[in-house]
């Protein structure tokens, strides 16, 4: 009989991501094993173009919702599925309770937050040993060489064609996508006058300009579209993250923000250039061999603030254009 396994996912898009080499490793120590994952709403669209993966299960808690009570039973009914081993992502006391109450025989996860009772397979986390994200999740398989393979996300060629349709757009010319965004803050952030010249850089050799995000981040796009003369198409806020995912995929190049987008695009495997600012790569880079890491490297950084606690942020200020433009060329056309 196949080993029945459910993984409780963390919350952030990028981390979802890395997750994947987890689910492969799990498939290599036990063949024929069947993963589930209980995931957020807003990510499940990740998840769901990751083959290794059987269902994708709701995970109705908001951010900081405590609701201890709901969360035992919610473990209580997905108990009943069978697990045989659960794995406990995120570091919370709140997702250890919900992998308690499936009553599996396995409970794993790293210590942390009292969770000595709830989870009985225990890890400790060594940090110099494990320094990438990635990494650290698909240690939890156990047998971990030391090396995560790259996440590579399905793609469904009618479910893009639909999206193109639904936006009308044109795969006809080179499309050049720019992700201003970055959920955690304005430090990591690059200046919307940086893309607009990276726009105007690409739209006079022909390509398209395609703006992605959020709702949230609708404004700085239409300031960057406005910026750059009316040359981009602002899909932020409009499309799904699925819609997001597949259209990432017809990119011929992409600059973004070190963001759930940036890990989405190394995914789909587009030739990318990561802007990082207040954050470091040497924690959780774009795993693809096609993305190159654009970062001044100044001695105030990574600082892994949110806003500039010297209230200039340099480290992304000072990076111009043409350097970001000067890396992607490095993998061609």
């Amino acid at each position: 009989m196949s080993k029945q396994i459910l993984i409780i996912s963390p919350s952030w898009i990028g981390d979802c991501v890395m997750t994947q080499p987890l689910y492969r490793r799990l498939h290599q120590i036990h063949p024929n094993c069947q993963i589930d994952v209980f995931a957020p709403k807003w990510s499940m669209a990740v998840f769901e173009r990751m083959p290794e993966i059987r269902h994708v299960l709701e995970n109705p808690f908001g951010h900081g919702a405590l609701q201890l009570r709901e969360r035992w039973r919610v473990g209580r009914e997905l108990g009943q599925r069978g697990y045989d081993q659960v794995i406990v992502l995120p570091n919370s006391l709140k997702s250890a309770i919900v992998a308690a109450a499936t009553g599996a025989k396995q409970r794993t996860g790293y210590v942390g937050e009292m969770r000595y009772i709830l989870l009985n397979d225990l890890h400790k986390l060594d940090k110099q040993k494990l320094p990438l994200m990635v990494d650290r999740y698909t240690a939890l398989a156990c047998d971990f060489a030391g090396q995560s393979s790259q996440p590579r996300l399905h793609i469904d060629s009618g479910s893009l064609n639909a999206t193109l349709q639904k936006y009308a757009l044109q795969r006809d010319k080179k499309i050049m996508a720019l992700c201003a965004g970055a959920e955690y803050g304005s430090a990591k952030r690059w200046l919307p006058e940086h893309f607009a010249a990276t726009a105007q850089h690409y739209a006079a050799q022909g390509w398209q300009i395609w703006l992605f995000g959020s709702h949230k981040d609708f404004e700085i796009s239409e300031e960057i579209n406005r910026l750059s003369g009316s040359l981009c198409v602002n899909l932020c806020g409009k499309t799904s993250l699925a819609e997001a995912i597949d259209l990432l995929s017809c990119a011929d190049g992409v600059v973004c923000n070190d963001s759930g987008l940036m890990h989405l695009s190394a995914a789909v495997g587009a030739k990318l250039v990561a802007v990082y600012g207040s954050s470091s790569p040497h924690h959780t880079p774009p795993l693809s061999d096609t993305a190159h890491i654009a970062s001044l490297n100044l001695a105030c950084s990574p600082c892994f603030k949110r806003e500039c606690p010297l209230g200039h942020t340099d480290c992304l200020r000072q990076l111009q254009p043409e350097t970001v433009i000067a890396l992607h060329q490095k993998m061609g056309n």
